[in-house]
C-alpha cells in the first residue's frame, strides 16, 4: 500500500470539517474520466512514507478536524484497516472514498470503528457501468451489495456521481437515483477536462445541463444536489 498523495489542507472533501487528505495508489478500475489517473493506473507520484505521513498528522494536531482517505481505491489494500485505526486512535475523525466494489472490505471498515463517513462513487446506471469504468463486461454486483450495505449503516455517508457527456444520459441518472432512493446525500459533479484525464476526447456538460440532469436525480432523492457547478 502507497501513500501516492498528500493534500495538507481541505475545506471541501469533509462536509463541515477542516481535513487532509491522502491518496493511496491502485485501482481495479479504469475509468476514462479520472483525474487521479497517474496514481490509480500506475500506482505513480511523490511518495510517501506511512511515518513521514503519521508524523505529519501529529504535527497537525489542534489544526485539523479530519482525515480523507481516497484513491485509487483504498479497499483494495488489507493493510487499509491498521491504516485508519491509527489515524482514529490519534484522535481525527476519518472519512473514506470508495468505489464501491469491495462490500465485504467496506462491511469490515464499517464494523471496526474507524470510519465516520463514507462517500461512495456510483458511476453509471448498471446496464452502462463498464463504459464508466473502462471495463467491458463490468460485473456490478458488488455496487449493489456496498450501496445496500451503506443505506443500512447507521454512519453517515453520501453517494455522488462524476458526469460525462457521452457517458451519462438523463436515464442513467434516474436510474442510478432510484438505486439509492430515500437517500439524503446524493451529489452530481460535472466532469471537468485537466491534464490527468486519460481520455482527451471527453466532454463536459454545460451548466444548465447538468441543471436539467439534476431534475431527473431529485424524481427519486429529492436532495440530491450538485457539488462543484
Amino acid at each position: 500500500m502507497k501513500i501516492c498523495g498528500l493534500m495538507k489542507t481541505t475545506l471541501l472533501d469533509f462536509p463541515g470539517r477542516v481535513a487532509c487528505t491522502v491518496f493511496l495508489g491502485g485501482c481495479n478500475l479504469r475509468c476514462p474520466f479520472c483525474h487521479n489517473s497517474a496514481l490509480a493506473f500506475d500506482e505513480n507520484g511523490d511518495f510517501l512514507s506511512q511515518g513521514e505521513f503519521f508524523s505529519f498528522l501529529d504535527r497537525r494536531k489542534g489544526v485539523l478536524d479530519a482525515v480523507c482517505v481516497s484513491g485509487g481505491e483504498p479497499l483494495m489494500h488489507k493493510e487499509v484497516f491498521e491504516f485508519l485505526k491509527k489515524i482514529k486512535d490519534m484522535g481525527f475523525l476519518v472519512k473514506l472514498d470508495t468505489n464501491g466494489c469491495f462490500p465485504k472490505m467496506l462491511e469490515t471498515a464499517l464494523a471496526s470503528g474507524s470510519v465516520d463517513y463514507v462517500a461512495m462513487d456510483i458511476k453509471n446506471s448498471l446496464p452502462q457501468y463498464g463504459a464508466a469504468v473502462g471495463i467491458d463486461n463490468f460485473d456490478a454486483e458488488s455496487i449493489k451489495k456496498s450501496i445496500e450495505i451503506l443505506k443500512k449503516s447507521k454512519i453517515e455517508h453520501e453517494f455522488r456521481t462524476t458526469l460525462v457527456k457521452g457517458i451519462h444520459a438523463e436515464e442513467d441518472v434516474a436510474e442510478m437515483a432510484k438505486m439509492i432512493a430515500g437517500e439524503k446525500r446524493y451529489f452530481l459533479q460535472g466532469f471537468k477536462m485537466s491534464d490527468g484525464v486519460p481520455d482527451k476526447t471527453l466532454l463536459e456538460f454545460t451548466k444548465e445541463e447538468m441543471e436539467n440532469l439534476l431534475k431527473a436525480a431529485r424524481g427519486y432523492v429529492p436532495d440530491a444536489a450538485l457539488r462543484g457547478i
